[in-house]
């Protein structure tokens, strides 16, 4: 058996997003599907009370709609979906600048909670690269049970299967750090700039949760507003001109409130024809982004009576939104590299 020798010895940072299927088709979505809703930190439903919901009736009609609304964000050149790719631009660009200052001692490379490429196989190529410390980033800048928790939870269930386990940090969320409400900040003035016109307001839409989850302590909607809080503090503006809501509601329960698309339509009828919209709490542009805000939840707003919908895009590969990553990653290479 070779030995590795301390020289031989890297570093791992492995990025990682939520997920998506590997094709449009039923069958791939119905896998990508039952992964994600089978996740306890998602749905935290007895067993026995949801997989029978699941698997005989939400899983026999969901892959359907989901996988036509797939169908309208799809690179059909790449063959995946938008989040693949802008994950793989964020990485490709960090890489870049990480290689910059360690070299190729230090690997970067993502994966997905749900999907592929899938977090135990990046793990597990990471340490037979010779890997024996990982950084490990999922790119939630809000702190949620059921995104950075989950993740982290997915990675630690792969290592406990490892004969030789790595060391593993994980990074913080950074939904306060002065350098990523700058480039939010960035992105709003120049979405608005490109629009040529000025909205009455700008919607900061995150994705939602239960009511309950906040009871039982996730500290999501208190990052989310105080992101909020400092994206209008850096834009200057007067308060009455941002408002936080919460989308993706699913299922019966009371979820994190107001509802965005029930909220723009009656700001629609109040007066308020021109808005803009963000989404903060998403690292890069997906379905609920490209889909849900920019479709269904800008129908709901035109419909209303309201006249311009300015969606602003996710953070993506920006270079200032790289640059805050790539900061984050090496604070968490101290003392390693």
């Amino acid at each position: 058996m070779q030995t590795m020798t301390e020289g031989d010895s890297k570093i791992g940072v492995l990025i990682a997003n939520l997920g998506t299927p590997d094709a449009t088709d039923y069958w791939s979505v119905r896998r990508y599907l039952n992964e994600f809703l089978s996740d306890k930190r998602v749905i935290d439903y007895p067993a026995w009370l949801w997989q029978p919901l699941l698997q005989l009736i939400i899983l026999s009609r969901r892959p359907y709609a989901t996988g036509a609304n797939y169908k309208l964000i799809w690179d059909k050149e790449r063959d995946e979906s938008p989040l693949r790719t802008i994950t793989r631009d964020q990485t490709d660009a960090i890489r870049a600048l990480i290689q910059e200052q360690f070299g190729d001692r230090v690997l970067v490379d993502f994966c997905m909670r749900y999907g592929n490429p899938s977090t135990p196989d990046k793990l597990k190529e990471m340490v037979d690269a010779g890997c024996d410390r990982i950084v490990f980033f999922p790119l939630y800048p809000q702190f949620s049970t059921a995104t950075t928790a989950t993740a982290n939870d997915k990675l630690f269930e792969a290592a406990q299967k490892m004969f030789k386990q790595p060391a593993i940090r994980t990074v913080e969320p950074y939904f306060h750090q002065p350098d990523y409400i700058a480039s939010l900040a960035n992105s709003i003035r120049e979405g608005i700039a490109a629009s040529g016109t000025e909205p009455d307001l700008l919607v900061c839409t995150y994705h939602g949760m239960p009511e309950r989850y906040i009871r039982m302590g996730d500290p999501y909607r208190s990052q989310c507003m105080e992101t909020s809080r400092l994206l209008l503090a850096e834009l200057g503006w007067e308060e009455d001109r941002l408002i936080t809501t919460f989308q993706s509601r699913f299922g019966p329960e009371e979820w994190l409130k107001p509802y965005t698309v029930e909220h723009v339509a009656e700001l629609a009828k109040a007066g308020k024809k021109n808005i803009a919209i963000c989404s903060p709490a998403f690292s890069a542009d997906c379905i609920e982004t490209l889909e849900e805000i920019n479709g269904e939840i800008c129908e709901a707003f035109e419909h209303a009576g309201g006249e311009v919908f300015t969606y602003i895009p996710c953070l993506n590969a920006r270079p200032d939104h790289v640059a805050v990553l790539t900061r984050m990653i090496k604070n968490s290479l101290e003392g390693w590299a």
